[in-house]
């Protein structure tokens, strides 16, 4: 049946709620009518790709999902792992995008918010958030706006509600000055003897809305998120959400609660389309229906009419289904924390969702036809890459000015490696982030083992909350990473996605964790633009393949479409492909791990991986920080991982620090070997000498030699004392490996040379200045 009366809307009006025509005309199909403004609200925030991921979800099928470890994969609130004698860990991220770019502050608060609430929904208690942020150019005043807004927002939120924001990354880019991406990933640690899931069951069960009031902030969220920001987009500033972190910490201790006592038979957070999608998504999980009465809903705000109700998305709300006659029993506990708690509906045989208001049906729409069964487009792409990428990958280093030992010349000038070197960890991308974390509390409920800015991977002890702890169990961890080179990505979506893996995989291993499995925060273009489409397509592909060859199951994640910014002369522009990897590791015993900086005087420094002299193409000036910042120029083929090295190395390094010869780990990443290098005599606060080899490869440029990048590289340094005992270990190993050099005892100065000639002289604190200052310095204008 279809409905033959004219359209109750004009164009613009479907179009205004994110509504391509034929989705309208499907809409009606469906309902055998034409829907009224409710329900044409509905379906805008339902079938916008942020809720239904229309364009995206056949790439998503790819991805490996099973594991030994995996409790829940995706399509549960959070993904769940385990982590050995009843630790069980959920964990996710997300984005706040679009928000964060016209209302940096509540638009990053509430992705913070947002985040834990996927969490605890689980039955989880948070215990950490780590972030991955993308901004435009810092010497852009709106750059530094929106940067400052951002911080603060996370810092804000995470420091009140009292979870601990322990690691991150941050990278500057021009591709991100219209669109900066804002990701935040949250952990946390199971409570429940049963872990909370979404689908709604038991007819005539009763649904409780519980939390904050309903306002009109946050109207149409959803569909904002998957629009293209345009210089109208500041008027959007009613989808941005307000949040209040200290009524989600109640909140939090609310919901556990309520899980303890079994009453709850299922609970959804009411995030992304609120009313609308926690209702649906209940009924679509749990195949059955629900009926949901407007009239009984807590607002703040007065003549609110279905479609905003629905719409809403303000925050630290949830949506339980209740066992019959418990009803009370968990009001009286959300009571208690000072929340709001009613019952607002019931669970229905018939699989529809059902809105009353003010005693009539205000909406009646299938539940599946919001939830799960909705448009999908299934796009070519392209058979061969874009004519932007074939151009880079023309690009080869002979095109570079030539070299020698004592360094390069630039624009006419002079350099000397070391005046490089400076300038390197001068660039915001590699420079200390300490501007951004000495804003966040990281050491809020005394679990964080190892701080921001101290090692490759953030590390938190897993503390069970109740009953004995058998020794073994005191000492366990988790260890969580957020990791992607969208430059990387940007020439090379498949190899770049792959990267992404490795790096996070080689983080975890640094500080002695193995990993276990990823969440994925996909921020691209748009997917109706060919080149977007081919690079969303091939990023998905190079994930799959890694997580797969890597044995890091993916439990869920976002995708994050339509992320686009203005050229100079006003023409949107896609940003850097974006395939943010969230990792978590276990660590066994959290006393055997490590840090970045140098520990002791007199260590030995060496290089597991990629031989420090490889000359065969496995390090590159391709795609480079040293390419970017000296040469700007993006351009070039970035690294491919080598899947089979990269396990060989990260095992050994995991294997030095649990056996305790590795005093110190890092992975070799922007900037290449000799900035790894810099940042472990920065994060040690100590020299080192180190000596290449004298004789280098004809083909090997120096300043590959010094500054090229590849994966499956770290540098270790171990007690001399253990040097027999690494060392047989080593022999044993399929792979390369050097003893460098030595961490110095007096000598405050990093200085590298080859067949007695300095290639690298330089002082501690002259690389401490350029590295621990130049973000503020340029936050100070």
């Amino acid at each position: 049946m279809t409905a033959t009366t004219p359209a109750p809307f004009s164009p613009e009006e479907i179009a205004d709620e994110g509504l391509k025509p034929e989705e309208y005309d499907e809409i009606v199909r469906r309902l055998g009518r034409h829907p009224n403004r409710a329900e044409l609200g509905m379906f805008g925030v339902m079938w916008s790709e942020h809720c239904c991921y229309k364009n995206s979800r056949p790439l998503l099928k790819q991805f490996p999902t099973e594991g030994d470890r995996i409790l829940v994969g995706p399509g549960e609130n959070a993904g769940v792992v385990d982590m050995g004698d009843g630790l069980r860990l959920a964990f996710k991220i997300e984005s706040h995008n679009h928000p964060s770019a016209v209302e940096p502050f509540q638009g990053a608060a509430t992705g913070v918010g947002g985040i834990l609430r996927d969490i605890f929904t689980m039955g989880a208690r948070p215990i950490a958030v780590l972030n991955s942020l993308r901004f435009g150019n810092l010497d852009d005043a709106r750059t530094r706006r929106l940067f400052s807004g951002v911080v603060s927002g996370i810092s804000h939120y995470g420091n009140c509600v009292g979870v601990p924001t322990v690691g991150g990354e941050v990278y500057f880019d021009p591709a991100y000055s219209g669109n900066p991406l804002v990701n935040a990933m949250a952990l946390g640690l199971m409570e429940t003897p049963e872990i909370v899931k979404s689908g709604a069951s038991g007819i005539g069960n009763p649904v409780l809305y519980v939390g904050s009031t309903t306002g009109r902030d946050g109207m149409g969220g959803a569909s904002f998120a998957s629009a293209e920001l345009s210089e109208e987009s500041d008027q959007d500033r009613p989808a941005v959400q307000v949040g209040d972190p200290f009524l989600e910490k109640s909140l939090i201790e609310a919901c556990l609660e309520a899980f303890k006592t079994g009453a709850v038979v299922a609970a959804q957070d009411m995030g992304a389309a609120g009313i609308t999608c926690s209702t649906s998504e209940m009924a679509a999980n749990g195949g059955v229906g629900i009926e949901f009465d407007l009239d009984s809903v807590p607002v703040r705000e007065t003549e609110m009419v279905p479609y905003e109700f629905l719409l809403s998305e303000s925050q630290e709300r949830m949506l339980f289904v209740a066992q019959a006659g418990r009803e009370q029993e968990l009001i009286d506990i959300f009571e208690r924390w000072g929340l709001h708690a009613v019952v607002a509906g019931k669970v229905i045989a018939e699989p529809i969702v059902r809105i009353f208001f003010q005693g009539e049906v205000a909406a009646e729409v299938p539940a599946t036809a919001l939830a799960d069964n909705t448009p999908i487009y299934q796009r070519e792409s392209l058979a061969e890459p874009p004519e932007y990428v074939q151009t880079a990958w023309a690009w080869s280093e002979a095109q570079l000015p030539e070299c020698d030992r004592t360094g390069i010349t630039v624009a006419g000038q002079k350099q000397t490696w070391s005046q490089v070197l400076l300038q390197l960890l001068d660039s915001p991308i590699i420079a200390s982030k300490r501007w951004v974390y000495h804003q966040y509390d990281h050491q809020v409920q005394n679990n964080t083992v190892i701080f921001p800015g101290g090692a490759d991977a953030a590390v938190v002890r897993l503390r069970p909350q109740e009953g004995e702890v058998a020794t073994e169990l005191a000492h366990r961890g988790v260890a969580a990473t957020v990791d992607c080179n969208a430059r990387y990505v940007y020439l090379n979506p498949f190899e770049g996605a792959k990267m992404a893996v490795a790096e996070a995989a080689r983080n975890l291993s640094c500080v002695g964790a193995d990993p276990l499995a990823i969440t994925d925060n996909l921020n691209f273009g748009s997917p109706e633009k060919p080149v977007s489409y081919w690079q969303l397509a091939e990023a998905c592909r190079g994930l799959s393949e890694a997580c797969r060859e890597l044995s890091t199951p993916v439990t869920g994640g976002n995708v994050s479409l339509y992320n686009e910014t203005l050229d100079a002369t006003g023409t949107p522009q896609p940003i850097y492909p974006t395939p943010v990897v969230g990792m978590v590791g276990l660590i066994p015993d959290i006393q055997q791990t490590c840090g970045m900086g140098w520990r002791n005087a007199n260590s030995l420094i060496y290089l597991l991986g990629v031989a420090v002299d490889e000359a065969s193409g496995a390090v590159t000036l391709g795609a480079s920080e040293y390419l970017a910042v000296i040469h700007q120029t993006i351009a070039g083929k970035p690294p491919q991982v080598n899947v089979a090295l990269e396990k060989t190395v990260q095992a050994a390094c995991r294997e030095g620090i649990r056996q305790g010869w590795v005093q110190s780990a890092h992975d070799c990443a922007e900037g290449g070997l000799v900035v790894a290098l810099a940042e472990c005599c920065i994060g040690g606060d100590r020299g080192a000498t180190l000596y290449f080899p004298e004789t280098l490869p004809e083909t090997l440029r120096y300043d590959t030699l010094l500054f090229g990048e590849t994966g499956a590289r770290i540098v270790v340094s171990v007690d001399p004392s253990h040097q027999g005992d690494w060392e047989a270990f080593l022999a044993k190993q399929d792979m390369s490996w050097k003893l460098l050099g030595t961490t110095n005892a007096t000598l405050d100065s990093l200085t590298i040379s080859a067949n007695e000639q300095w290639l690298i002289n330089l002082p501690l604190s002259e690389m401490k200045t350029a590295w621990e200052e130049a973000i503020a310095r340029r936050m100070d204008g």
